[in-house]
This record gives C-alpha cells, structure tokens and sequence, in this order.
C-alpha cells in the first residue's frame, strides 16, 4: 500500500463513537458529504501515491471553512482548486489558516516538494462545532473545554498510532499553536 493508501483508508474509516459535552457535536466531512471522499482521493492520490517517509506537522482539528468542508488539513477550497489543481463540487471556503499554511508550502517550493516531505493533520482528525448563545454553531477545539478533552483523549491517541504507521519520521513532530503544543506534549509524554 502506498501512503496515499492508508490516508484514503483511514479516513474512509474515521469515525467518533464517543459521547460528546452537551452542545457540542462533531463534524466529519467523510461521514456528512460522500463527494468528499471522492476529492480527498485525488489530492492523496496526487501527492502521497508513493512509499515515502513524512515529516509530521499537527494542528488542532479542522474547521468549517477548511479540512471541514474539503476533508484536508489547512486546505480551504480556493486552495485547493489554485494550489493543488484540484476542482470540486462543493461550497466556496475561504479558511485564513489555509492561506498561512500555503504561504509556508510556497516558500517551501510548492505543493509538489511540500507534500513529498511533509504530512499534515491534526491531533484530533475530527473538527467539532458548539451551538452559542444565539444558538449558530461555530467552531469548537479540542481543548476548549475539558469534558471535550477527556472525551476524546483516547481517540485523539489512537488516530495518532493509526497514522504513524503510514510511514511517518517519529523524530520530530511540528505542532501548529501553543496550546496544541502543550497538549500534544502531555499525550506524548
């Protein structure tokens, strides 16, 4: 199996089966829209159809302009069509960490070079929204309230080991934002 392969089974596989804080509800793009599987078929397929080892890069958990719609980390759906040439029949996105993490991926020397060397996701792979006072639902990490941690600390550790079999370095992992940094430490600790 390439590395293409094992992402494109393992998000055809993942799913939440936990209970989750009152107000608080998971967002799984591969569960919500099946096209979504279909797109991140051909970004994996485009980019990690190989036998190579990756860096590991790690953020949050998606959210609902970026990998919660197009199913791929830090990769809204303007990204994906003009950065990875990639079209695809769903809503217009525009996701400001997409247009840092691509910023990064272009002085890096593009997304050919970027995603030969590097694999990105999040802690947890799974975004989460929270109904606010006005009852809209918007988006929700982790660590934003204990209960939603201890939730999903299990599921959180056992989608790490899945992906860490897909060839990843073990050496070194980036971990995008301080607070992600210190829980990704505890977990890893």
């Amino acid at each position: 199996m390439t590395f293409a392969d094992h992402i494109i089974r393992f998000n055809h596989e993942l799913t939440f089966t936990g209970s989750l804080p009152r107000g608080i509800r998971v967002m799984n793009p591969f569960a919500e829209n099946p096209d979504i599987l279909a797109v991140t078929k051909k970004f994996y397929k485009k980019f990690y159809d190989d036998d190579r080892t990756r860096k590991l890069i790690l953020g949050i958990n998606p959210g609902r302009f970026g990998a919660g719609i197009t199913g791929i980390p830090f990769t809204d759906t303007k990204r994906l069509r003009n950065k990875c040439g990639i079209s695809a029949d769903i809503p217009e996105t525009h996701e400001p960490s997409s247009v840092f993490v691509y910023d990064v991926i272009e002085r890096y020397g593009g997304v050919g070079p970027f995603y030969g060397r590097f694999y990105i996701n999040s802690i947890s792979p799974l975004g989460f929204l929270q109904q606010n006072k006005r009852g809209n639902w918007v988006n929700c990490n982790y660590y934003d309230h204990q209960k939603l941690y201890r939730a999903l600390e299990g599921f959180m550790i056992d989608s790490l080991r899945k992906q860490v079999s897909f060839g990843l370095d073990t050496n070194t992992c980036y971990v995008l934002g301080k607070k992600n940094a210190r829980y990704i430490t505890q977990i890893n600790d």
